[in-house]
C-alpha cells in the first residue's frame, strides 16, 4: 500500500498528461474507491472532478466518516468493549464493528489509508455507495447534512435483476467449476445449502470440521465451496476432514469455486451460509436468498449485524468461549432458516428485497435517478469548464487585459448556472 502511494500518483499523473490533455480528447471525471484515495488529489492538480464509489455498506461509510473525523466516541484501549451509538443505526456492540475501528486492529495500512481519505473528504465532488436507499434509508439520511452519500446499487450482474444473462460481465479469481449448476439442475426447489466464505478467508481445521460435522448431520444436500490452500500448513488449516467428501457423496458436492451468482440465482438454493463479505450480500439480497452470517474482519462483522436487526434475512453465528463456531451451533441456525419459527419471515423479507433491489436500478427507481443525476451533473460541470477554457482563450488572444478576462469568466459561468 505504502510503495502503490508514492508510485500510484505520478504514473497516473502521466497517464492523463500524455492521453488526456488535448482539445478533443479530455477526461469529465475520475471515479477511484475509498483504498486509493491519493486518486482525487491527482484529479484535482489536473482540474478534474472526482467521485469517490464506496464499495462497502453506506453504514460502513458513515461509522468510518465520523470514527476518523472523531464526531463519536468509539472503543479505545482503555475502554475497549464499549457499546457505539450511532444516528441511523442500531447499538453497535464490540463484535459489530468493523475491525479496522478496533483498538487491536493489526492493520496499520489499511487504517492509514481510511484515515486520509476520509480526513480528505472534500476533494470529492460526489460520494457513490453500491447499496441502494431503501435497503439503508436510515443511515442514509443521516449524513445528509455532513457528507452525503448518493448510492447507485447494487452493482451486480444484470442476469441477477432479472435481465438478460449474456449482458453479464466481470471476471473470475479462480476457474469455476461449472458442474455444480447440472448438478443444483437436479435438485428439488429451495433445498441446497451453498456454503462459501469468499477467496481469503482461511479456517482452522478444528472449524473445518465443526462446519462439516453440522452438513454431514443436517441431512441436507449442500455446496460448499473449498480452495484448496495456495501453501499447505501442518495443521491443516482450511483442509476438510479425512473422509469427508466420501462419506457425503450422495448428499453434497465440493468445489474449488463456484459461479456464485448463478448458484444464488438457482431455484434450488435455499440458504447462503456466508463471511458476509458486501459483495456477497448484495447478490444474495438480489437473488433473494436468506442468509446465515460467519464474518471474520474488515467490514464483515457490520454487514452481519445489517443482515440480522436491519435487512432481517438472516441469522448469525456465535462462537463459544474458544471463539469456535460448534456444531451445534450451525445445525441450529440452520434448522432455523429451514423450518424453525423465524423461517418463513426470512424467507419474506429476503424476497422483500429481491423486489426492493430490482425497482431501486430499474427505469425512474432511486439508484436509476442518482446515476442519472451524476451523468447530469457531471455534463454540467464539463460544459462551464469548456467555457471557462474557450473565455480565457478569446480574452487572452486579445487586447482585453485581465480584468477583462475576469468579467468574461464571470458572464460565461453565470450563463451556464442559468
Amino acid at each position: 500500500m505504502h510503495t502503490l502511494g508514492k508510485a500510484g500518483p505520478i504514473n497516473l499523473s502521466n497517464l492523463i498528461t500524455d492521453h488526456y490533455h488535448n482539445h478533443h480528447k479530455k477526461l469529465s471525471c475520475i471515479i477511484n474507491n475509498s483504498f486509493v484515495p491519493w486518486v482525487a488529489d491527482v484529479a484535482s492538480k489536473h482540474g478534474i472532478p472526482c467521485a469517490m464509489l464506496w464499495i462497502q455498506p453506506c453504514s460502513l461509510y458513515a461509522i468510518y466518516y465520523r470514527f476518523y473525523n472523531k464526531l463519536n466516541p468509539f472503543p479505545t484501549l482503555t475502554n475497549p468493549n464499549m457499546n457505539v451509538e450511532l444516528p441511523g443505526m442500531p447499538l453497535l456492540l464490540t463484535e459489530d464493528l468493523p475491525s479496522f475501528v478496533l483498538p487491536s486492529n493489526p492493520f496499520d495500512s489499511f487504517t492509514e489509508l481510511l484515515s486520509f481519505g476520509f480526513q480528505n473528504m472534500r476533494a470529492y465532488k460526489w460520494v457513490l455507495g453500491n447499496s441502494f436507499f431503501e435497503l439503508e434509508k436510515d443511515a442514509i439520511e443521516s449524513m445528509a447534512e455532513i457528507c452525503p452519500i448518493r448510492p447507485v446499487g447494487p452493482l451486480v450482474p444484470p442476469s441477477l435483476l432479472g435481465e438478460d444473462q449474456n449482458l453479464d460481465v466481470g471476471f473470475e479469481m479462480w476457474k469455476t467449476d461449472d458442474s455444480c449448476i447440472d448438478w443444483l439442475n437436479n435438485q428439488p426447489a429451495s433445498s441446497i445449502i451453498f456454503v462459501s466464505f469468499g477467496s481469503i478467508v482461511v479456517l482452522s481445521a478444528k472449524q473445518m470440521e465443526a462446519i462439516a460435522t453440522a452438513l454431514k448431520n443436517s441431512n441436507r444436500s449442500f455446496i460448499w465451496v473449498v480452495k484448496r490452500p495456495e501453501f499447505p500448513s501442518p495443521n491443516r488449516e482450511g483442509e476438510l476432514p479425512q473422509g469427508f467428501i466420501e462419506e457425503t457423496k450422495s448428499q453434497g458436492l465440493i468445489v474449488s469455486w463456484s459461479p456464485q451468482t448463478k448458484v444464488l440465482a438457482h431455484p434450488a438454493l435455499a440458504c447462503f451460509i456466508t463471511h458476509c463479505g458486501w459483495n456477497s450480500m448484495l447478490e444474495t439480497m438480489t437473488a433473494g436468498v436468506p442468509v446465515i452470517a460467519y464474518p471474520q474482519w474488515t467490514d464483515q462483522p457490520t454487514n452481519a449485524k445489517l443482515v440480522t436487526d436491519v435487512f432481517s434475512i438472516g441469522l448469525r453465528l456465535r462462537p463459544n468461549q474458544d471463539g469456535i463456531i460448534t456444531s451445534e451451533e450451525v445445525e441450529r441456525c440452520v434448522k432455523e432458516i429451514f423450518d424453525g419459527p423465524k423461517s418463513e419471515e426470512l424467507k419474506k423479507k429476503a424476497a422483500e428485497w429481491k423486489a426492493a433491489a430490482r425497482e431501486a436500478v430499474g427505469s425512474g427507481g432511486s439508484s436509476d435517478r442518482n446515476i442519472q443525476l451524476l451523468v447530469d451533473e457531471i455534463v454540467g460541470v464539463s460544459e462551464i469548464s469548456s467555457s471557462v477554457e474557450r473565455v480565457v482563450h478569446e480574452c487572452l488572444g486579445s487586447d482585453s487585459g485581465v480584468h477583462e478576462v475576469d468579467d468574461q469568466l464571470v458572464i460565461g459561468v453565470d450563463s451556464l448556472a442559468n
